[in-house]
């Protein structure tokens, strides 16, 4: 089974990530929550603090198939200034691994030219930061590779469709279920 690498910086959106992980957890789906911050506790755009499973410079990037970024402000804005971070991203979405990011966090691969021809969606409002994406206001974008989101109101069906994509529709459908969507 693919691995997952959940990346948080202060000011991260507590629903997109913690929601993220929840469903990824109850699909089974191996994640790692990852402090890009230096310091394993995290807190969040609305001051919740998570306690991180490892930091950026800890964690084994050979054992992680998935990268994920959730938004909220400056969460988003604090990936974004994390240029080794961003060197993963470009990396792992020029091998055709997955990578997802939600609300204001797709602002990163639009940075990094990742969208360029590519459908996309994120929190309205930050569509000019997606360079060179076609965006569309859709909840869940799959292009290729990469999975974009709209915002924390539909992190169920962000995180659905990464359960999806990693572990199948039957996976899915059982993990829906039991969260009686």
């Amino acid at each position: 089974m693919k691995k997952v690498a959940l990346f948080l910086a202060n000011g991260f959106e507590e629903i997109e990530a913690l929601g993220t992980i929840d469903v990824l957890r109850r699909a089974q789906i191996p994640l790692q929550t990852v402090s890009v911050t230096g310091d394993r506790n995290v807190t969040g755009a609305h001051d919740i603090t998570v306690l991180a499973d490892t930091t950026f410079a800890e964690l084994d990037f050979s054992a992680i198939d998935v990268l994920v970024l959730p938004g909220g402000m400056p969460g988003a804005k604090h990936l974004n200034e994390h240029e080794e971070l961003k060197q993963r991203v470009k990396e792992y979405a020029e091998k055709g691994e997955i990578v997802a990011a939600i609300c204001a966090a797709p602002m990163i691969l639009g940075g990094l030219g990742l969208l360029d021809g590519k459908k996309a969606t994120c929190y309205p409002g930050f569509e000019p930061e997606l360079l060179g994406a076609k965006t569309v206001g859709e909840k869940v974008v799959v292009d290729g590779n990469l999975i974009t989101g709209k915002g924390p109101g539909l992190v169920f069906d962000f995180a659905l469709q990464l359960v999806e994509t990693i572990a199948g529709i039957g996976t899915r459908k059982e993990v829906q279920n039991g969260l009686l969507l």
